[in-house]
């Protein structure tokens, strides 16, 4: 399973999008997609259409998955371990879902998420690429 970021789903609704590609690559790949309850409300800030709403919610297969009080947990203490910076709060709780399921996440704000790997965030890197 992979574990998708708010900017994934950003991509997916954007046109021309070079990171639409690499997701569709996963899924022909057999890969579940997930998002956490944290990155959908991000997405959910929009703008967007109800019908890319839906379409989103379609390709991870309405595996949104819940924010509780393991996760909770988890991300505070991610926030303690990293420095406490201010507007890290959400990169904390998004990586803390998916290390409780031991899923990787994948994100293309590398550097608002390497900072998790040592405490066991397994990062997959989607490396920004140029439009033409």
């Amino acid at each position: 399973m992979i574990h998708l970021d708010t900017n994934l789903l950003i991509d997916l609704v954007t046109i021309g999008s070079p990171h639409i590609a690499v997701i569709r690559q996963w899924l022909e790949d057999g890969e579940q997609l997930a998002v956490s309850a944290i990155a959908w409300s991000e997405f959910l800030n929009g703008p967007h259409t109800k019908a890319q709403k839906d379409a989103v919610q379609a390709i991870v297969e309405g595996r949104i998955l819940d924010f509780t009080a393991k996760e909770a947990e988890q991300a505070s203490r991610l926030f303690h371990y990293t420095g406490r910076k201010r507007g890290s709060h959400a990169d904390c709780m998004i990586a803390a879902c998916a290390m409780t399921l031991q899923v990787r996440v994948a994100t293309r704000n590398i550097a608002d998420f390497e900072k998790f790997v040592p405490h066991g965030l397994k990062l997959l890197p989607v490396e920004t690429v140029a439009k033409p």
